[in-house]
């Protein structure tokens, strides 16, 4: 292997471990924030910007043949421009723009490095017919300093969001059809025929040359309309894109004629052209029918999957098969190399492609996810394959030829490969259909056969507070129903029945006609748009006389989502007595029984579950004493299984105090509490998590030295509730899954709604936070209240002065106090900012009256 082939295959290395950070953030994207940002910017900024710079420069020597002399300023600006992009990746996942700012500058200076010393070479140069082709690449090399500045800009919180939205689009088209399809575009010119191996056609040249002006005018217009909020002249620029490329590639299609693309390396960039130019054409009717500029970015976001891993990708995955083999040198060498990368080629390509036409058209949720799982795993099979291949050619360095070690595939076997390739990816669909039939109008539910009886019922529903009115249709069986649907809401709706009956998404004001047919059993219906569901629009259509069904449809879990969400809006009745937050005095005597017991209680108006508790009541007691006090609780387990109890107030040995006794059994606990803090306490059987989201924790206040006198003082302990079957205990698959139905304050969702705490305007409030969790911290907030003190986890972070705080941050187990004085009468919710669980019930109100 020469020294330029060695050069290239170490710093191809650096493309390869992007794509392997990829294939990570792509697994673990659930549990990642930012993940979409993080996988768009890992392959664009890291794998194919990396790609870029290494093979632009080596395209350059060769087709203006010069040598290649000393690498040491490529690897140069390869460390700094990976060193932007680490910083610029850090800074956003950190949420520290000054990081985000220096990364971004450090990538626009290696970008007009890289510009500058390609057009210095293209200049002494000898007259070169391709040197049309190091043009692209310098224009290329000049626009990503402008996208990388946009993204900089983007970045920063402080942009108004109208702004932000225009650059979106922006951004977009600088760094994906400027630095990337330009580079791709004049590539081509070249590449394209040579791995085809055959000759270029006769205008290719003359195309590519007139071609650059017009992409250059093109993109211009395009940026020139996202940033102004003008769609319709970014949907001209984006044609004038499509027609221009069209123009530069067209005379390749002679190349095809005379030589059919047949291995991956020519297939796979082949494909990622085409869905380059089915991109473009979405994109143009798109915005061209964009009223805003958010819709436009709505247009825009439709198609990202199509356009990074259509395009992208596939473009690159497909020059690195070809080029990888190419740079490693000697016959035998890259006749190894060639035969690992085409490993399960027809195979990947078809199931890569087939997958991402699924993932773009509307099909159900799980469908899409399936799918996506494979075309992962299409792509990310090219990362072992690379390395086998660059092991197999090592093997084969100094043999001078190994004849038949590639023998071509057959095309009938490379067809069936494919074949299988495609059923592989309808069976996965299948699969999401039959777990999820009701996404796609196919249900059981409703289908009962029914004598039709020729008559039609029609019933009007109406929007009210993100809830379908009435939300129970009850239409004699055999009846045709007609639904006449308003949406008196203030933001757009749709009506989905699962019987696969829809209306369309419709603005406030407007109103639908729905026929939902013959109704012969229960069909529930929810609204479709992302999230509305999960906040209680949902109905159901059931025959008279009918109970209430379970809903069928997204919900997994055993308890019933829309009678969690319509329970949220009940009161829960005259007799209903909240959970007493006033927080408990110190006391001289510690000595306490704990007894553990499975109760059945409330936790949300019509919504019951049995509970593990300390003390009968979840959370349990909250204690209270000052540095120096000694705790002796005795633990006796009343309960069915093992339980135990672990203080965080005590410092000590765990072995014996916290450990699980069985039922009847008791224990005696006891510490010394040395340190100040909001402490908790909870059992510590496993899985803890699941004694813990069935209701067993508690608080354990120790007051800070020189506390300050209050008129009132209260406690609030947040919690997560995975509802079971009514009246059953924890869903322990909901709890793995995150998935919480309540997130509440001392155990009752929106108590303290109904029962708001009280006190006097004037008066000084301390309120002791403490987010038990299993897994949920908080970010405690008073809603027209400002924080003049603020304590956590044992020191004060702010006091009293010219300074305020608007929220008390805590993760799940720690503790802390804010203070506060109400200035005039009224009523001040508190939630926690986290406003998905405020809205599962982390949810109550302070009332003021006014002074005495």
């Amino acid at each position: 292997m020469n020294e330029r082939g060695s050069w290239h295959l170490r710093a191809g290395s650096v493309v390869v471990a992007w794509l392997a950070a990829l294939v990570v953030v792509s697994l673990g994207h659930r549990w990642i924030p930012q993940s979409g940002w993080l996988l768009v910017h890992v392959l664009g900024l890291g794998a194919v910007s990396n790609a870029i710079l290494i093979w632009s420069g080596h395209f350059t020597d060769a087709l203006l043949r010069r040598p290649a002399g000393s690498r040491r300023a490529d690897t140069a600006r390869l460390l700094m421009f990976n060193a932007g992009a680490v910083a610029v990746v850090a800074g956003m996942m950190s949420g520290w723009w000054p990081a985000v700012l220096v990364g971004g500058c450090v990538v626009a200076v290696v970008a007009l490095w890289h510009g500058t010393t390609l057009l210095r070479r293209l200049r002494p140069a000898l007259p070169s017919r391709f040197g049309h082709t190091v043009r692209y690449y310098v224009a290329a090399a000049a626009l990503l300093p402008v996208g990388a500045g946009i993204g900089v800009a983007m970045a920063d919180s402080r942009l108004p969001s109208e702004a932000h939205e225009r650059l979106i689009l922006a951004h977009a088209a600088v760094n994906t059809l400027g630095w990337v399809g330009l580079t791709v575009l004049g590539t081509l010119v070249t590449l394209w025929p040579t791995m085809l191996r055959t000759r270029m056609a006769k205008r290719v040249e003359d195309a590519a040359r007139r071609g650059l002006p017009a992409l250059l005018a093109a993109l211009t217009v395009g940026v020139a309309g996202a940033i102004a909020g003008q769609p319709v002249v970014t949907a001209v620029g984006v044609l004038g894109y499509l027609v221009a490329a069209g123009y530069v590639l067209e005379p390749h299609l002679d190349e095809i004629r005379r030589k059919h693309p047949g291995d991956f390396a020519t297939l796979s960039v082949l494909a990622g052209v085409l869905w380059l130019f089915g991109v473009l054409v979405y994109l143009t009717v798109g915005l061209a029918t964009a009223a805003t500029a958010f819709e436009a970015t709505e247009v825009a976001s439709a198609v990202t999957a199509a356009l990074l891993a259509g395009f992208v990708a596939q473009v690159l995955l497909g020059a690195l098969t070809y080029l990888t083999p190419v740079v490693i040198g000697g016959r035998a060498a890259v006749q190894a190399a060639m035969a690992e990368l085409e490993r399960g080629a027809p195979w990947r390509l078809s199931v890569a492609n087939a997958g991402l036409v699924l993932c773009v058209l509307p099909v159900p949720s799980l469908v899409r996810v399936v799918c996506s799982m494979l075309v992962l795993v299409a792509f990310a099979s090219f990362l072992p394959l690379v390395v086998r291949a660059v092991l197999a050619a090592r093997r084969m360095r100094g043999v001078p030829s190994a004849p038949g070690l590639r023998e071509p595939v057959p095309a009938a076997r490379r067809l069936g490969i494919a074949a299988a390739g495609v059923g592989v990816v309808v069976f996965a669909a299948a699969g999401g259909v039959a777990a999820d039939p009701a996404a796609v109008g196919i249900s059981s539910v409703g289908a009962v056969e029914v004598a039709e009886t020729g008559h039609t019922t029609e019933i009007q529903v109406r929007v009210e507070d993100m809830h379908f009115v009435p939300n129970v249709l009850d239409v004699p069986a055999g009846d045709r129903l007609v639904i006449d649907f308003v949406n008196s809401g203030e933001d757009r709706h749709d009506l989905v029945l699962a019987n696969g009956k829809r209306t369309g998404r419709i603005a406030p004001g407007e109103s639908a006609v729905l026929d939902a047919g013959v109704i012969g059993g229960t069909v529930d219906g929810w609204c479709s748009v992302a999230g509305h569901r999960q906040m209680g629009m949902t109905l159901q259509v059931r025959t008279d006389g009918d109970a209430p069904a379970p809903h069928s449809g997204h919900d997994t879990a055993t308890a019933d989502t829309v009678d969690v969400s319509r329970s949220l809006t009940i009161d829960p009745g005259p007799g209903f007595v909240p959970y007493d937050a006033t927080a408990p005095a110190p006391r001289p005597d510690h000595r306490i029984t704990l007894p553990v017991s499975e109760v059945e209680r409330e936790v949300a108006p019509g919504i019951t579950q049995k509970l593990w508790t300390f003390g009968g009541t979840a959370p349990g007691p909250t204690l209270r004493g000052r540095i120096g006090d000694v705790f002796e609780i005795t633990l006796v387990n009343d309960g069915t299984i093992g339980h135990s109890i672990d203080f965080h107030a005590g410092a000590l040995a765990p072995d014996r105090p916290m450990r699980t006794i069985a039922p009847g059994e008791s224990l005696v606990y006891r510490f010394t509490a040395t340190r100040a803090g909001m402490w908790l306490y909870h059992c510590s059987t496993m899985p803890m998590s699941v004694h813990i989201a069935n209701g067993m924790f508690g608080a354990v206040i120790i007051d800070p030295p020189e506390l300050s006198r209050v008129d009132r003082e209260y406690v609030l302990v947040q919690s997560e509730l995975y509802l079971g079957t009514p009246g059953g205990e924890v869903d322990a698959a909901k709890l793995a899954a995150g998935t919480p139905d309540l997130v509440v304050f001392n155990g009752y969702a929106n108590q303290y709604d109904h029962a708001p705490l009280q006190a006097r305007a004037g008066e000084r409030v301390r309120i002791w936070v403490l987010p038990a969790g299993p897994d949920r911290g908080t970010s405690f907030h008073v809603v027209g209240g400002q924080f003049d003190t603020v304590w956590s986890e044992g020191e004060y972070r702010l006091r009293p002065g010219t300074g305020g705080a608007q929220t008390l941050g805590l993760f799940p187990a720690q503790g802390g106090f804010v203070e506060l004085e109400f200035p005039e009468p009224g009523r001040y919710p508190f939630v926690t900012h986290a406003m998905t669980d405020a809205e599962k019930g982390a949810h109550g109100v302070v009332e003021v009256l006014p002074r005495p």
